[in-house]
């Protein structure tokens, strides 16, 4: 592998040219998009995402194959401007990607220890029982469960929210496919466009929010537009599903002492972030980790508190108007570091081999390239709806990133429009959103890709709705 590194290394810096030269000279970074350094990391990069689009089949987790492909870019660029005796350029820049990524992971991880904090106490499980035994026909649970979905995911991340609402639906509906099929479309779409909305509804709004090219209220007027992208394709989808009722269910859960609390402080975290981006100009993320010595201190206090009599059943009633009851496992100890524990670091790290590769790539100039074509010669409108239609086939997350990367020169309404596009765009299709294919592997047979692209037309035409409703109400913006 050295060798091979030296030998583009010999070969990339006997093609440098002219303006390279200059770059080296004023210390500016240089323009590899022509040399076979930049080549090198560009075909990394494609085989590394070939090897994740392939993580079902060859059992390979994503994040493997994405932290090589970044080493392995920036020990490149590192040779190139070694020589050249210009590390320092290369340095910063790195240093510049590994920041911004920092200050996600932070933010993430205190995100997600609160909803882990949150399943584990039960309040999920309680939220799905509640749901399973108030009687509703198949078309009422369809809305119920989609709107749940569309709100949870405002402040949840999608992936979670989507597989807490086909839980749901295939409890009730186990015994007609069509519904579950059906309702499992219905909640991609609504938990994509949920977080589309809010900053913390899914990471695309957060890199924004962090980036500071749009303040926390902002994402707040994409509230219709994303609501549209739900209603107009459930209202099609509605008539898909059977009226009848669903035979009844004996569902009981206990929710665990500290569940309620550990929800207020959730929702408190999120208002220190908030007040330590807006009103003290401080990084959200270090607001959020401030929000996490909530959880820490309560998770101290449920451990010098804890009872064996402490658990509390959830009030469900049953046919005869008495209280449910279930055996309950023995309560554990709350400890919030099990919650960190029990995290998708995989989902976190292949993050960070996102961040890096496309950091590299845009370090190399490549990006610079594809932002004159899109947002120069096909103009911001066309390049930012083209975005929602890649992001069906591509992880939203690299796409953002990359566009981030770029920073046109755009108004608040395009970055408003990108944002839009990039988070609902993934609902087009099954494998276009991480929470498309972990409902594929949930209600594996019954949600497939096939089922999803029976509804594609419907979803075009909520995501085109979505665009139209948000250059209507947000003109002002542009």
């Amino acid at each position: 592998m050295t060798r091979l590194l030296n030998t583009l290394l010999l070969l990339s810096l006997s093609f440098l040219s002219m303006p390279a030269a200059a770059a080296i000279s004023q210390g500016r970074a240089l323009d590899l998009t022509s040399h076979l350094v930049g080549f090198f990391a560009l075909s990394v990069f494609v085989l590394a995402y070939v090897v994740v689009v392939l993580e079902e089949v060859i059992e390979l987790r994503k994040s493997k194959p994405m932290m090589l492909a970044a080493a392995l870019i920036w020990v490149a660029i590192a040779l190139v401007y070694k020589s050249v005796g210009m590390s320092k350029v290369a340095e910063q820049a790195i240093r510049h990607d590994v920041l911004e990524y920092g200050e996600l992971l932070l933010f993430l991880i205190v995100s997600i220890a609160y909803v882990n904090a949150m399943d584990e106490r039960g309040v999920f499980n309680s939220l799905r029982a509640w749901l399973i035994n108030l009687g509703f026909t198949y078309r009422q649970l369809f809305w119920v469960t989609g709107f749940l979905a569309f709100f949870i995911s405002s402040v949840s991340n999608n992936m979670t929210t989507a597989m807490l609402m086909c839980a749901v639906v295939m409890a009730v509906g186990k015994d007609d496919p069509k519904f579950v099929g059906v309702s499992c479309v219905n909640t991609v779409v609504a938990a994509n466009a949920g977080g589309a909305f809010c900053p913390f509804g899914d990471i695309t709004t957060l890199m924004v929010w962090q980036k500071g090219i749009l303040d926390f209220w902002a994402f707040f007027a994409l509230f219709i537009p994303s609501l549209l992208n739900f209603l107009i394709p459930a209202s099609i989808m509605h008539f898909a599903i059977p009226k009848r009722r669903p035979a009844a269910l004996d569902a009981a859960v206990t929710m665990k002492r500290g569940a309620k609390r550990i929800v207020l402080f959730f929702l408190l975290a999120i208002l220190t972030a908030v007040a330590f981006e807006n009103f003290l100009s401080l990084p959200a993320a270090v607001g959020m980790m401030a929000g996490f010595t909530y959880l820490q201190f309560f998770s101290y206090f449920m451990q010098v508190t804890h009872k064996e009599e402490g658990e509390i059943p959830l009030n469900i009633s049953g046919n005869d108007g008495k209280p449910k009851t279930n055996d309950a496992p023995e309560p554990q100890r709350f400890d919030v570091f099990h919650q960190l524990a029990s995290m998708e670091w995989d989902t976190l790290l292949f993050f960070y081999g996102i961040v890096l590769c496309v950091g590299g790539i845009n370090f190399i100039g490549y990006l610079t390239l594809a932002s004159g074509y899109l947002y120069d010669d096909l103009g911001p409108t066309a390049a930012n709806i083209l975005v929602g239609l890649v992001s069906a086939l591509v992880d939203n997350i690299p796409v953002m990133y990359a566009i981030l990367s770029m920073h046109p020169d755009m108004s608040h309404g395009q970055w408003l429009l990108v944002t839009l596009t990039a988070g609902v765009g993934g609902s087009l299709l099954s494998v276009g959103s991480a929470a498309g294919v972990a409902l594929m592997g949930q209600a594996k047979g019954v949600y497939t890709f096939m089922t999803h692209l029976k509804w594609m037309p419907a979803i075009l035409l909520g995501y085109a709705a979505s665009i139209a409703a948000h250059f209507l109400i947000n003109a002002q913006t542009f």
